[in-house]
This record gives structure tokens, C-alpha cells and sequence, in this order.
């Protein structure tokens, strides 16, 4: 298929700089690839797939999902109300006096059947009043928005543990990933899977604007800048290993946020709404303040006792003082956007334990 195409478009649909597969102890049968410029070509193609992707599955699967589900549960809240209003609202003659709301059947109203009129003024004929219509239509988004989250981190994670289960790396004792500097030639899957990823938060960035702005959303476009310049970096620089171990930990409960919220704006249950985000709660904690603390630690402590400092590019070799300052610099950056971030999760979570609410997101879009 690659053969059909122009030169000049096949960089946009094919990984670059293939080299001979070297002696290695993992991913034996894989193709392996250098680094290079070129490589930003499928990054374009990824953040352009992933454009139709995000429009296709909130506009022709997802949105259409929730419309139907949440009207079908107005209709049935609309349709107990009316029945409730007819029995309330049926005249009924006893000793000489009318009973209910004083309206006989066949009254000159209209409502023969003596069916009592909602009380927010709107009958039957029109039973989305323009509240609940608005309603609607934001939970719509919103459940839409978050469906592709849940889609893309649930793929992503399950793609990015098979990589993670075929390097050399261990979460509780990273010092795996710096032995062996500089971790050249990069596997098919993981230069692909660093690629993707790269694509997805600078994809991010890009529709952060697009969707309802949240309150916090000048922390998310600094969490987004951060990590694409992290991963940009951490590519070119070859500490790939270190890079993907912080992704399959980041990622995990990532899954389950957007999953909480989903169930949250279908209105399904909110004890299920509860459990997923105590899970969420539980994950975010171990992953986000536990393990990526592991990876800080060893990225501050690990690379001066397995790596010489040296900036010898033409060997793939870039690893100096200022580097790894930069790079500590970052990740701890990151680490206080997630403390910001665990300071509202706590506010949620002890409302929930409390009982005066069920668990809602503090970060969440302000009503219009």
C-alpha cells in the first residue's frame, strides 16, 4: 500500500529510520528504528486520526446514546407526573362537594379528563420545558466528552502495559531504566506508543478550547504543555524506558475518572457513581502519589550512579547536569498540579464519606 503513495507521504504513514534488528534481550522479532526529525510526520497523522476519531464516537455513537437515554428517562419522569395530576386532578362528587382541585370532569379547561397542568406551566403537548431541554443537552456533551476519554485511556493503557511488559523496567525499582543508556534502537510498538501518546496530549491541547472550560482549566494546559514537552524531550534525549514506565502509571486512573463521571451524567446510579470514584479515589492515590514519587525519587537519585555525564550527540548521548535538572524540574511541576488536583479530590471524597453529597467533580465546568 506504502508503494501507491507520493515520497512525500509516506513519512505521514510509516515509523522512520528502520535499521537492522540488533542483539537484544527483548522484543526479538520486532522491527527496530532509530530517531529522527521525521518522526513528528506521524505524530501529524495521529493527531489527525485522532480528530475524526474523537468527532465520530462522541457525534455518531456517544451523543446520540445519552440523548436517547436520558430523554427516554424524562419522558417516564413527565409521563408518572401527568398520572400523578390526573389522579389528583379527577372531580370527584361526594356529599354534594368536589374533591382534588375542585375541577369536575369535562370543566370548560380542557382538560376533560380533569388532567392537572404541571406546575411548571407546560402539559404534555410540550414536556421539555427549555430548563430541562438545556439539561439535556449539557449532560449530552459532557457524557460525550468523557466516553472518548474513557475510550482512548482504556486502549491506551492496555497497549502501553503490553510495552511495559516487554522492557526491562519494574515500577516498584526503576532503576532498570536508566542501565543500558542510551536505549537505542527503539522497538516498532514502543517508538509507535511513545509516538501515539505524544500525539494525543498535543491533540489535547489543541481542543482543550473546544470543550466547556472547567475551573481548573489553566492547570490542564499546563499539565498538557508539561507532559508533551516531557515526552518530546525524554524521546529525542533516548530515555524512552523511564518515559513509558510514567505513562502506564499516569494512565491507569485515568481510566476511571471520566468513567465515574459518565455514569454520573446518565444519572444510572449514584452508589455506582460512588464505587467507581472510590476506586478512582484509591487509584489516583497509589499511582499519582505513591509510585510516580518512586520514579521522581530515582530520576533525581538513579541517573549519576548508572550513567556518565556526557553530551555526545552523534552517539546518542545527552545527558549532562542542566539535562536531568530539567528534566527533575518538570516532574516535580507536575507533581504539584497533582497535589492541587488531590486537595479537591480530598474535599469530594470526605463529602462522601460524610454523606452530605455524593461524589461529584469540584473541577468541573461552571453552569452557564
Amino acid at each position: 500500500m506504502l508503494d501507491t503513495l507520493p515520497a512525500f507521504m509516506v513519512p505521514f504513514f510509516a515509523l522512520q529510520y528502520p535499521i537492522d534488528t540488533p542483539e537484544v534481550d527483548f522484543w526479538p522479532n520486532a522491527s527496530y528504528y532509530g530517531t529522527g526529525p521525521k518522526d513528528i510526520y506521524i505524530v501529524v497523522t495521529c493527531i489527525a486520526v485522532m480528530a475524526i476519531f474523537r468527532d465520530f464516537s462522541r457525534v455518531c455513537v456517544l451523543e446520540p446514546f445519552a440523548r436517547w437515554k436520558l430523554t427516554r428517562d424524562l419522558d417516564r419522569r413527565i409521563a408518572k407526573r401527568e398520572a400523578h395530576g390526573n389522579g389528583n386532578g379527577n372531580g370527584r362528587a361526594l356529599n354534594g362537594s368536589a374533591v382534588g382541585n375542585g375541577k369536575a370532569s369535562g370543566t370548560a379547561n380542557g382538560n376533560g379528563n380533569g388532567c392537572a397542568t404541571h406546575s411548571n406551566g407546560y402539559t404534555s403537548t410540550t414536556p421539555h420545558s427549555p430548563k430541562e431541554t438545556k439539561r439535556i443537552h449539557r449532560s449530552v456533551l459532557r457524557f460525550a466528552e468523557q466516553g472518548y476519554q474513557f475510550i482512548y485511556y482504556t486502549l491506551q493503557w492496555c497497549y502501553g502495559f503490553y510495552v511495559h511488559r516487554n522492557l526491562p523496567t519494574r515500577v516498584l525499582d526503576p532503576t532498570d531504566a536508566w542501565l543500558g543508556y542510551p536505549h537505542l534502537p527503539l522497538a516498532g510498538p514502543l517508538k509507535f506508543y511513545y509516538l501515539s501518546q505524544t500525539a494525543f496530549y498535543t491533540h489535547q491541547i489543541l481542543v482543550l478550547n473546544a470543550e466547556a472550560r472547567r475551573k481548573d482549566h489553566y492547570q490542564m494546559l499546563a499539565h498538557h504543555i508539561i507532559t508533551v514537552a516531557l515526552m518530546g524531550a525524554s524521546y529525542f534525549f533516548n530515555f524512552t524506558r523511564i518515559g513509558c514506565l510514567i505513562m502506564v502509571i499516569m494512565d491507569w486512573c485515568d481510566i476511571f475518572f471520566p468513567l465515574a463521571k459518565m455514569t454520573s451524567y446518565l444519572s444510572i446510579s449514584q452508589t455506582l457513581t460512588d464505587v467507581i470514584f472510590g476506586f478512582w479515589v484509591l487509584s489516583w492515590a497509589v499511582t499519582r502519589h505513591v509510585l510516580f514519587v518512586f520514579v521522581m525519587l530515582s530520576t533525581y537519585n538513579d541517573p549519576p550512579r548508572f550513567i556518565k555525564y556526557e553530551w555526545a550527540p552523534e552517539r546518542g548521548w545527552f545527558v549532562t547536569a542542566n539535562t536531568m535538572r530539567m528534566f527533575n524540574v518538570m516532574l516535580f511541576a507536575l507533581q504539584i498540579l497533582q497535589i492541587i488536583w488531590g486537595t479537591m479530590i480530598a474535599r469530594i471524597a470526605w463529602r462522601v464519606i460524610a454523606g452530605t453529597s455524593g461524589a461529584s467533580d469540584d473541577r468541573s465546568d461552571d453552569e452557564e
